[in-house]
This record gives structure tokens, C-alpha cells and sequence, in this order.
């Protein structure tokens, strides 16, 4: 049986190489699957392998100086099976992209909030709800009366506000996120801009629907996560969706009905906006994935389409 550890804290990271270095070597000895990311702000990750040495790798990043109490978040895989085909650990500018020069967490973020307060927030008619994760994540599952701020990647977030937002007509701002990583940068990211009143839901969704009651539940739908299990619902057991490998789109069982879906090559929502070079790219890997499951291998490579779509594993 295996298990999912998600991870991230902002920290001061002296030497991002150095414990990259490090904690690929510990990884790979206790042999995990999954990406951490690390930079000079924090880490980052998410990873599968047996809950004993999950355990174990918690217990050595609670070592690194800062992260003494980093919080892990543990979750069931799917079917007990590895949900990641290899180990990596990757130094980055940052753990996650916002891509503006300066934000800094280390230094301030949003108030935390929990269930009940999160809960009071929603229905605070002074409160501007934000959801900060991409538009195909929203697509399958949101809270109540949020804000969709239909972004591709986390990188337009600062225009989103830019555009949209103004700190005298909107006082207070809640925001929420899968686990918790983008609002925390988007919380310093508005704090930054004149912003007074900032909240963001503490762990994010995945933290909520484990410690909300089914009677104070108010997540609609299912969340989007990053892993091959596509979705959970609110019981945080996988849900019924399937994954378009050419953009990363959810997908119903309906929706892979669609003529435009073509398992590993496209869908009815990236079919349109693909180039042939990008068609034929997808059903050349397609075919050498077929290829490595009838010779019992696996085949790990990434389409270039899903790379340039944002990421975030928190």
C-alpha cells in the first residue's frame, strides 16, 4: 500500500543545490517517486512511496534549519499504487512561479484561517472570495460564490489584479488554492500592493475538506489535484475524472466521448488550439507509450504542451 506526502513552507534556503543534492541521494535510498522543488525561498513537494519511509523523509526535512515544523499532509494513492513515475528534486527560482521580482512570504503572508472562519468569509457579503488555480482546475469544482479569475497559469495572477482589483473598493480579500502554496504568494503579492484585509484558507482545499464535517462542508464538485489520480472528491477519495495528456484538462466520462478525444493525443478542449507538428508530436509519444506498457515498462515522458501549463502539487 502506498501513500502521498505534499509538502511546502517558505524558509530561507542558504544552498538550494547543495540540499537538492542531498535530498535527491535520501530520496532515491528510500525509493521515492514524486518532485521537490527547492529554492532560495522554501520547498516544495509532493511524493509517493510507503507511509514508513514518507515518515522517514518528513522527519530529515524537519531537520533543515526553518523547517522544523513543516507541516506534511498525507493521503491514500491510488489504488495503493505508485502515482509518480520517478524521483526528482529540481532547484528553481521559486517553488511557486508568480514571476514577479521580490514577493516575498518569508517576510509576510494572509491571515490563516480555518473551517469555521473560512466559512464566515464566504458569506461575508464585504468579502471578495479569489480562487487562485488555473481555469481547467476551477472547471471541475469551486466554492460557492468565488471569484474565477480564469487564468492559465499562476504567472497571471498579478495582471488579474492589476486589472481587475483596487484596494479602496476591496478591503477584504480571501483566497484559497489547492493546498495552500499560491494563495500564501498571492496573499504577500497583494499585502505588497496596498491590500489591508488578506485571508487565505490554511492548508488550502485539501486541508479543508479533511477537517470540515459533512454538515459544514461547503466545497462544491471535486478538486483538480497533480498526480495521476486527476481528482479527489470531498471525501478525498479519487474522483471520476480522467486526464487529457495533451493540456491536462479533467475530463468526464462524457466528455471522452467527444470525437476530439483521442487518448494521449487530444480532447474537445485543446483539439482546436493544437498545431499538427504539436498533433503528430502527441501520437508519436502515445504510440511509444503503448509501446512501453506491452513490454511492461513505463514510458515517462511529458508532453511540451503540458510543461508550459503551471504546476503547483500544494
Amino acid at each position: 500500500m502506498k501513500s502521498v506526502l505534499a509538502f511546502y513552507k517558505f524558509a530561507r534556503v542558504s544552498d538550494p543545490n547543495q540540499l537538492a543534492q542531498q535530498l535527491q541521494v535520501f530520496c532515491d535510498g528510500l525509493d521515492l517517486r514524486g518532485t521537490i522543488l527547492v529554492a532560495e525561498e522554501g520547498l516544495n513537494g509532493t511524493l509517493c512511496g510507503s507511509l514508513k519511509k514518507l515518515e522517514r523523509l518528513l522527519g530529515r526535512l524537519k531537520e533543515i534549519p526553518g523547517f522544523e515544523k513543516l507541516p506534511g499532509k498525507f493521503s491514500s494513492a491510488e489504488r495503493g499504487n505508485m502515482v509518480f513515475h520517478r524521483m526528482k528534486v529540481k532547484v528553481k527560482p521559486e517553488i511557486v512561479a508568480l514571476g514577479v521580482p521580490g514577493v516575498d512570504p518569508c517576510a509576510q503572508t494572509g491571515e490563516h484561517v480555518d473551517v469555521a472562519r473560512w466559512n464566515a468569509l464566504l458569506e461575508d457579503p464585504e468579502v471578495l472570495v479569489i480562487d487562485t488555480r488555473n481555469d481547467y482546475e476551477i472547471d471541475i469544482g469551486n466554492f460557492p460564490g468565488a471569484v474565477n479569475p480564469q487564468t492559465a497559469s499562476f504567472r497571471e495572477f498579478p495582471e488579474f489584479v492589476q486589472e481587475n482589483l483596487d484596494a479602496a473598493k476591496h478591503p477584504k480579500i480571501a483566497m484559497f488554492c489547492t493546498g495552500g502554496i499560491r494563495c500564501e504568494k498571492a496573499s504577500t503579492y497583494m499585502l505588497e500592493n496596498g491590500f489591508k484585509q488578506v485571508y487565505q484558507l490554511d492548508g488550502g482545499i485539501l486541508k479543508y475538506l479533511e477537517s470540515a464535517s459533512a454538515d459544514e462542508n461547503l466545497w462544491q464538485g471535486e478538486c483538480f489535484i497533480f498526480d495521476q489520480r486527476v481528482s479527489v472528491n470531498k471525501n478525498l477519495e479519487q474522483g471520476q475524472y480522467v486526464q487529457c495528456h495533451a493540456c491536462r484538462h479533467p475530463l468526464t466520462g462524457a466528455e471522452t466521448q467527444s470525437e476530439h478525444y483521442i487518448p494521449g493525443e487530444s480532447c474537445g478542449y485543446c483539439h482546436s488550439t493544437l498545431s499538427e507538428k504539436q498533433k503528430n508530436a502527441f501520437a508519436e509519444r502515445q504510440k511509444q507509450v503503448l509501446l512501453a506498457k506491452a513490454r511492461g515498462e513505463r514510458h515517462i515522458g511529458v508532453s511540451q504542451y503540458s510543461k508550459n501549463r503551471s504546476r503547483d502539487s500544494a
